[in-house]
């Protein structure tokens, strides 16, 4: 389907810019859009988005979406024109157009692609940045088709009237589409990311809040982009206006909320990860080093330096698994993990287990540049939802020493290209076997892995009593 969209909407396109002015605004509207795609990868480094969702909502706003808005908004002008006011010239029913119209129908078409990534994409949905992300990279393909539109109309026109250079119609859509507002579609569908994203982190049996905060924020992109459109009918000063004091502190606005929740990510992974360091399934220093970008960067370093590309590709792969656990155990907290949370759980371990040798002595060299996070309470789970295991059972299979102590660091290094001390002993395999309590408290060994230690925080029954 997708496919078939591009195929009519190139034809469409083409029909009405002319093949020269086709590649010229191909040409030109393609310049924007690795920009664009890089600042989202980057906003989205703590969890990242596997391609193929991103290549869909890319392809869902270029195509689908494109030809959904170009149909509709067209019906919807030439009705303007013969029913509403039939006396009004074709620019004022452009400009009613422009304002009421291709809002609702633009940002519908768009949310369309992030209402599908929700329901059939949903482990990889997992909060407000996810929805951001999709959202603006759906954005992104729409804009890049539009200014394929715009631009390649305006060469045409230029070559009618004989302009050309700075001063040129092409030159002057350029500037204000691509240079002066590249995150324009992005920022207004990014507002129905926001509702998406905070419905994915709301409790299941919570349905009137997952299902009104979407709507809410479709609205509030339908506003934003109408007055967006509006502005260009108030003239130069108007226009500017609305920019400055409008435009540019939303934009402001939308990029500190991303920013904010990013960081909260990265200190949920710190305090999610805490349950399986006590357990025994990571090291000490893994919760830490995995909750900064900073720390994971070194780490990868680390191991390409030492031990090639392949290592450091491990290194990246045990990032990426422990940061799904995190999140996964986070959504148990929240009561949105599902019915299967132990198997992908299990599956997650055995997965960060084969990695361990790797990823571990890396990870442990790299917590050493990230200062030590103040202690904070973690809050309760809402009751009944947190499925079993209530404790992740630690790798009983096999032990390894962490040498920590007196005068002791941690004990990695020889063997493996770190020069960390001794190379801690793995054991075998692990049984996973989910327990509903924590292994009782005792004296580590070095053979054996550390136990759970009661926490502060009251849980109540079924709790997982060694979280901190």
């Amino acid at each position: 389907m997708l496919s078939l969209s591009g195929l009519i909407i190139l034809a469409l396109v083409r029909e009405q810019t002319g093949t020269k002015g086709f590649m010229v605004g191909l040409g030109l509207a393609v310049l924007p859009v690795p920009l664009i795609i890089a600042v989202f990868r980057w906003l989205d480094r703590v969890d990242p988005k596997p391609w193929r969702n991103l290549l869909f909502a890319f392809a869902w706003g270029a195509c689908a979406a494109t030809l959904v808005a170009l149909i509709a908004n067209g019906f919807a002008t030439e009705w303007l024109m013969t029913t509403v006011d039939s006396s009004s010239s074709s620019g004022r029913a452009d400009a009613w157009g422009a304002t009421f119209v291709a809002p609702f129908v633009e940002e519908s078409a768009k949310a369309a692609a992030v209402l599908l990534l929700f329901l059939f994409r949903r482990r990889d949905f997992n909060g407000l940045v996810d929805g951001v992300v999709v959202a603006g990279i759906t954005a992104t393909g729409f804009a890049f088709t539009e200014n394929i539109l715009y631009l390649g109309s305006a060469f045409v026109s230029d070559q009618t009237l004989g302009y050309s250079g700075i001063r040129s119609t092409t030159a002057a859509t350029f500037f204000i589409r691509a240079v002066m507002s590249p995150f324009a579609h992005p920022l207004f569908t990014s507002m129905t990311g926001v509702g998406f994203g905070i419905a994915a982190a709301t409790a299941r049996h919570q349905r009137v809040r997952r299902v009104l905060i979407p709507i809410a924020m479709l609205l509030t992109a339908m506003v934003l982009h109408g007055v967006w459109n509006a502005s260009a009918t108030l003239g130069g000063y108007g226009f500017l206006i609305v920019y400055a004091l409008f435009m540019v502190p939303m934009f402001g606005l939308l990029t500190w909320l991303t920013l904010w929740s990013r960081t909260k990510e990265l200190r949920a992974v710190r305090e999610q990860l805490t349950a399986y360091q006590a357990a025994g399934w990571l090291t000490p220093p893994e919760p830490i080093a995995l909750s900064s970008m900073r720390a994971r960067g070194i780490a990868r370093d680390l191991a390409r330096r030492t031990q090639g590309a392949a290592a450091a590709r491990t290194v990246g792969e045990y990032t990426a698994y422990a940061t799904s656990l995190a999140f996964l155990r986070r959504q148990a907290y929240r009561g949105t993990a599902g019915p299967d949370f132990t198997t992908r759980e299990k599956v997650l371990l055995d997965r960060l287990w084969e990695r361990r040798e790797t990823a571990q002595p890396a990870l442990a060299h790299a917590a050493l540049s990230v200062p030590l996070p103040r202690p904070r309470r973690v809050p309760r789970p809402a009751p009944g939802t947190m499925p079993a295991p209530f404790w992740p059972a630690g790798p009983h299979g096999g032990g390894y020493g962490y040498g920590y102590g007196a005068g002791q660091g941690p004990g990695y290094g020889s063997g493996n290209g770190y020069g960390y001390g001794q190379q801690p002993q793995y054991g075998v395999q692990p049984a996973y076997a989910p327990c509903t309590t924590p292994p009782p408290p005792g004296p580590r060994s070095p053979t054996t892995p550390p136990t759970a230690h009661p926490s502060p925080v009251p849980h109540g029954p079924g709790g997982p009593q060694g979280h901190r």
